[in-house]
């Protein structure tokens, strides 16, 4: 009697988890959890459930229970921003900020248009000089010019950014400066609004009555480790973007208070270890007033689309790694236990996740990660949790942040999505024969959650694959215009 061919030494454990899902029943609804997800990398696994009923009836509206999944539980998106940890969801990010940065220049998402009669212009801000790196110098006319060391380097040349002399190049000032960079922020919007009342020759408080700041944010990495930002700053009425700003304030008010609020911008870092710093803004900074939609080459398109550039990046960009350094079983210890407290066995008392001297990174990176570990064990440092930010190469704030009154929200945005979910499931039901509530029905939601894993099954991450190409296919297609957008 012929016996059944055991295939598990030739087919792989992802293909076989597939078969195991596909045998579970409903597969069609397995692929559809994956679709929806459209590739994230690491999704989220829950268990529970929810209920919606109306609160007079009783009549349920919509339920959901992870219980009726072929699988047993949902997935969800990571909702990650950084693109080196999920393409999929870091896109979903910087069109929000997108439309967050679009709407505070050109109007829409409860934005009135009338926004863009508002002057307003585009800032760069750069960190100062802690020693000569190698770079691309260029003439006005952008001819390129060589190298202080005499060569000209491509633009993928590993040595660029680095420091000519790594001997002399200030590190522990670098790594403090990344670490000050959000308060040195602070307090320079605080210097142009007292530069800008000194200015008009009134009072803050009642420039205060008359007029409004208003400014959006993106931080960014040059490739010698070290943060600058770029920034819309905006003149409002009190009201923020529903009033308009008096007719008194210009753009040409903003151009000519941003040079003497950033000279009068320092913060003093006080250590008996390295000696007090002073920490500033860098000589070169650029503003220019950004021109109404379609006149220019600053417009508010152009504008937005460079700042959401940017909002899903983060510090890997400079050659950093993208993972925190600290030890997870001792968090940054060295010690476990209680009273009596041992090494740590993953650290070996190191306190790091994994030696610094390992790390695959340049040598002028791991030198500035290993500056703002040194730094962050200093007592006089404590608050700035530098060991924990290492990998950040000591910046430890927002890479994207906004003034309440600019525009929107992404947590309205997200709202936005989610209503339209909400709708067209109510669409679905009218479809099925079933009755939607009425618009002032009152609703109670009855639901119990928890996290259970991160990540797919392998058979899930076959199908993730194949819903990531077919994405790119598809927006590769629309790129070349071989299908209609």
């Amino acid at each position: 009697m012929p016996r059944d061919l055991d295939l598990r030494h030739v087919i792989s454990p992802a293909v076989r988890d597939l078969i195991e899902l596909a045998n579970l029943g409903d597969f069609d609804r397995t692929r559809e959890q994956i679709n929806r997800l459209r590739g994230c990398t690491r999704p989220i696994n829950l268990v529970g459930h929810t209920t919606t009923r109306d609160h007079t009836t009783g009549e349920t509206i919509r339920s959901y229970s992870t219980s009726d999944e072929p699988t047993g539980r949902l997935l969800t998106t990571c909702g990650n921003r950084r693109a080196s940890r999920c393409p999929t969801c870091s896109r979903l990010y910087a069109a929000d900020t997108y439309h967050l940065i679009r709407a505070g220049l050109s109007g829409g998402k409860n934005v009135p248009e009338t926004i863009r009669t508002h002057p307003r212009v585009f800032l760069t801000l750069t960190a100062p000089s802690f020693g000569p790196v190698h770079n691309r110098p260029t003439t006005k006319d952008g001819k390129p010019q060589p190298c202080r060391c005499g060569t000209r380097h491509p633009d993928s040349a590993p040595e660029l950014g680095t420091p000519l002399s790594p001997k002399t190049y200030d590190y522990t000032g670098a790594v403090l400066w990344n670490a000050h960079a959000s308060a040195l922020w602070a307090r320079f919007t605080l210097n142009l609004r007292r530069t800008l009342a000194a200015n008009f020759g009134i009072t803050q408080k009642d420039m205060n009555a008359a007029l409004r700041i208003s400014f959006a944010k993106v931080a960014e990495y040059q490739q010698r480790g070290l943060v600058h930002f770029h920034a819309v700053i905006r003149f409002d009425g009190p009201g923020g973007h529903t009033s308009p700003p008096p007719a008194w304030a210009s753009a040409d008010h903003l151009l000519r208070a941003i040079k003497p609020a950033l000279k009068r911008t320092t913060l003093t870092v006080v250590s008996d270890t390295v000696g007090d710093r002073e920490i500033g803004w860098g000589k070169r900074f650029k503003v220019d007033e950004i021109t109404a939609l379609g006149d220019g080459e600053l417009t508010d398109k152009a504008v937005a689309g460079y700042i959401a550039k940017y909002a899903t990046k983060s510090a890997e960009d400079s050659g950093t790694v993208d993972r925190s350094l600290v030890c997870r079983t001792c968090s940054g210890r060295g010690t476990v236990g209680g009273r009596i407290r041992e090494l740590c066995p993953d650290c070996e008392g190191t306190r790091q996740a994994e030696p610094l001297r390992d790390l695959p990174v340049h040598q002028h990176v791991r030198q500035m990660i290993r500056t703002a570990w040194d730094l962050g064990g200093l007592p006089e440092f404590a608050d700035l949790k530098l060991c924990k930010w290492a990998h950040m190469l000591g910046f430890r704030g927002h890479f994207s942040t906004k003034s309440r009154a600019y525009s929107t929200t992404l947590g309205a945005l997200r709202d936005v999505r989610r209503a339209w979910r909400l709708a067209q499931a109510d669409a679905a039901r009218i479809r099925a024969g079933h009755s939607v509530p009425a618009p002032d029905t009152v609703l109670v939601t009855e639901s119990s959650w928890a996290y259970l894993a991160s990540g797919y099954r392998p058979g899930e991450e076959l199908l993730a694959n194949q819903t990531r190409h077919d994405i790119n296919q598809a927006q590769r297609r629309k790129h070349e215009g071989l299908e209609p957008a």
